[in-house]
């Protein structure tokens, strides 16, 4: 029986924005400044844990990487056997990088192309492959609002080995086109951009991000969560770290403050003492102190942690306490999701963070949510 071909693409600078709370890294000024801000290299280490997890197929499959940072090096340090570096080893490597090992690879055949980047490394993929081939998406963005991708590594390589030893059905998913500089302000324009093949494993498959719907009921949901948080939850000199979202928002907004959408905010005795924060100024502002985080699941997807929220990173919520979480959700949200995702680029972390959450849901009433 033939082999089957698997390429491998790593974007090495996907996500670094995350944690310092650039919302992206597309541009080379961005990713300077991400760089200045201290953010280390994200996608290797995903990239690590896919092929760690992919090891039963070493030696029964051939894997093409992109050559040095994009995916060499990361197959060899996991000792992956059958190894075919495509392109060409670079020290800075660019979109077009992308695209030319993803053209040589269709060249060779493969029968399953796998990313690991985010909704940029995903759109740059599309515009060569199409619906030629099956990909797969190893997230490891700050954006990745698109349906091709795997809900962490762990389930990216599940998807693989089952595409290999099963065959999975494939789907049309979409990949959407967010405007990083809108994202930046605090606007999130996000697109339909075209489509792609992925294996269809709908458990282990994220959704595409669903965007907010603001009708009546849904603000008087919200107004009702924020009236309760501040009557009933909050507490005298505790620092609230506020993760991105309307829910969020709408307390803020209760306590005549005004609240960053798509970031990180810290709200003190009432009053927000710093807007969109990234890891390094949480870290210094609850040092000490007592904390607790305030978040929303991403509609569509159930995602709390790990999306477009990586400025709350794994040292943020242990220094918080996985006790200190508080996660709040109108009943519409709720009703479309079977359960809440964790991401969070620790895989100790996120088993401890699994289990059942209690999610407010309106004035003193709350539900139990499984957390995957």
């Amino acid at each position: 029986m033939k082999s089957k071909k698997i390429g491998l693409i790593i974007n090495p600078i996907a996500g670094m924005g995350g944690s310092v709370g650039l919302k992206g890294t597309d541009g080379k000024e961005i990713l300077a400044k991400a760089l200045m801000l201290g953010a280390k290299p994200i996608a290797p280490y995903r990239a690590e844990i896919f092929l760690s997890h992919l090891n039963p197929l070493s030696g029964k499959i051939d894997l093409l990487v992109g050559a040095g940072l994009m995916g060499e090096y990361e197959a060899k340090k996991v000792k992956f056997k059958n190894i075919m570096p495509i392109g060409e080893r670079k020290k800075e490597t660019t979109a077009e990088d992308t695209k030319l090992i993803a053209r040589i690879m269709i060249e060779n055949n493969v029968d399953l192309l796998v990313f690991c980047g985010g909704d940029g490394t995903a759109r740059d993929l599309m515009d060569v492959v199409g619906l030629s081939l099956p990909v797969l998406g190893i997230p490891s963005g700050v954006k990745m609002h698109s349906a091709v991708f795997a809900v962490n590594p762990k389930a990216a390589a599940n998807i693989v080995i089952r595409f290999v030893n099963e065959g999975l059905p494939l789907k049309e998913a979409e990949v959407m086109d967010v405007d990083e500089e809108s994202f930046r302000s605090g606007r999130l324009s996000a697109k339909l951009y075209g489509y792609m093949l992925v294996p269809y494993e709908p458990e282990l498959i994220q959704g595409t991000k669903e965007a907010s719907i603001l009708t009546d009921n849904e603000l008087r949901n919200q107004a009702a969560i924020a009236v309760y948080f501040t009557e009933r939850i909050m507490e005298p000199n505790t620092i609230y770290i506020l993760g991105p979202g309307t829910t969020t928002r709408a307390i803020a907004a209760l306590l005549d403050e005004r609240k960053t959408l798509l970031g990180v905010d810290l709200l003190l005795n009432g009053k927000i003492i710093k807007h969109d924060v990234n890891e390094k100024e949480i870290l210094e502002s609850i040092r000490g102190r007592k904390a607790k985080i305030v978040i929303t699941p991403i509609g569509g997807q159930g995602f709390i942690f790990g999306r477009g929220n990586q400025q709350i990173s794994p040292k943020v919520i242990r220094e918080v306490g996985i006790e200190n979480i508080i996660v709040i959700a109108t009943k519409h949200k709720l009703k479309g999701l079977k359960k809440l995702r964790v991401d969070t680029g620790e895989l100790e972390l996120d088993q401890k963070l699994k289990g059942y959450m209690r999610v407010i849901v309106d004035y003193g009433e709350e539900m139990v949510m499984r957390v995957d």
